[in-house]
């Protein structure tokens, strides 16, 4: 599975468990963690955590192995390392407060959502 297959396999999987304002951001020649992030959010501890362990077992089903996962059991700000792919779940009022999306604001937004619904 190349990355672009990965961006879009956890792209689909924060959506089906009803993430809010979904972001994916191109980090090639901006961060050298990852090549792409996924930013998302939930709106309570249990969705969260729904929607972290969707990425898991999803990436997982496909043979993708897990690099770790952070932040699980408090469910403020779920880290899922897919490698090439991070995916960043937070709760909404702790996305607020980070503004994760500013700080890497000269990161290209990639508009994966019509390349899975089109």
């Amino acid at each position: 599975m190349n990355e672009v297959e990965l961006l879009k396999l956890a792209y689909k999987a924060v959506d089906d468990k009803r993430a809010d304002d979904i972001i994916a951001l191109n980090m090639k020649g901006v961060s050298l963690i990852a090549d792409y992030f996924i930013i998302c959010h939930g709106n309570s501890d249990k969705q969260v955590q729904a929607i972290a362990r969707e990425v898991k077992d999803r990436a997982e089903e496909q043979g993708h192995v897990i690099k770790r996962i952070e932040g699980f059991d408090e469910a403020r700000w779920v880290l899922v390392d897919l490698g090439d792919v991070v995916v960043h779940v937070f709760h909404r009022e702790d996305r607020d407060y980070y503004k994760l999306e500013k700080l890497w604001g000269d990161a290209p937004i990639e508009d994966v959502a019509s390349s899975i619904n089109g």
